[in-house]
């Protein structure tokens, strides 16, 4: 049986390179989900991706109480380039920012940025957590990378150190801004080109801070329809009409 059609228990990221005959060991956590959870045997099978190698099949070659062994076989899947997209976002309370993560993962962002604006509400983000929710969503969803997730930044310092050559998506309820296919009108005439999407907080962002991203070269302020979205909502939204429009969904 070909390795990209053998059946795998699981898909596990590893920090270390990947190649035929290549014996990796793993942490406690993730040795005690194989053997506690998932109750493998040895001479499963494992599929593992770091980003930078493709995907590789792998057989639990040994397991114990907090430890386990992968011996590396054959490759699966080549590495891919995948989109260059990001997502910045005002840190929203606890459950919808996790689900904020794990969607933004599947919806293939290369990073993830938090930013703090006039009206964010969470004084403090738990980036360890984010990265943990975006490598367990990226190891479900078969992606071969996992999303960067990036420390908190003022909006103010974001707008300052903005590349020039990408573009923004600034989702508002700015009476008067178009809707987001016809503000994404030049994503599809250019395909390829790095983005990013902005959501802010619960309640929107300030008449100055949406002043300020409009002076962007490249940002562009759209609305999401004639309803009312959460945060979440709001982003999960735009990042899939962009990927529709101008991503890998094309």
């Amino acid at each position: 049986m070909a390795a990209a059609d053998e059946k795998v228990a699981t898909r596990l990221f590893v920090e270390e390179d990947l190649a035929a005959g290549a014996v990796l060991g793993l942490d406690r956590p993730r040795a005690h989900f194989l053997r506690t959870v998932l109750r493998l045997a040895t001479g499963a099978r494992i599929a593992l991706f770091n980003g930078r190698d493709g995907e590789w099949l792998a057989a639990l070659e040994g397991l114990g109480k907090g430890w386990a062994s992968l011996a590396v076989l054959d490759r699966r899947r080549p590495q891919v380039a995948e989109p260059d997209l990001w997502l910045v976002f005002a840190p929203i309370k606890r459950g919808r920012i996790d689900f904020l993560v794990e969607k933004a993962t599947e919806l293939g962002c290369a990073e993830l940025h938090p930013v703090m604006t006039r009206f964010t509400q969470m004084e403090r983000v738990n980036t360890e957590r984010l990265a943990a929710n975006a490598r367990e969503a990226a190891e479900q969803c078969e992606r071969l990378s996992v999303p960067q997730v990036a420390a908190p930044l003022e909006l103010g310092k974001l707008i300052d150190t903005w590349p020039a050559e990408r573009h923004l998506l600034v989702c508002a309820e700015r009476r008067g801004a178009p809707p987001i296919a016809a503000a994404l009108s030049a994503a599809a005439a250019e395909p390829g080109a790095p983005w990013a999407v902005l959501v802010g907080p619960e309640g929107g962002f300030a008449d100055h801070e949406l002043t300020a991203l409009e002076r962007l070269p490249r940002a562009q302020v759209a609305n999401l329809g004639p309803r009312i979205l959460r945060a979440d909502t709001a982003g999960l939204a735009a990042l899939a009409v962009l990927q529709a429009l101008a991503g890998d969904w094309r």
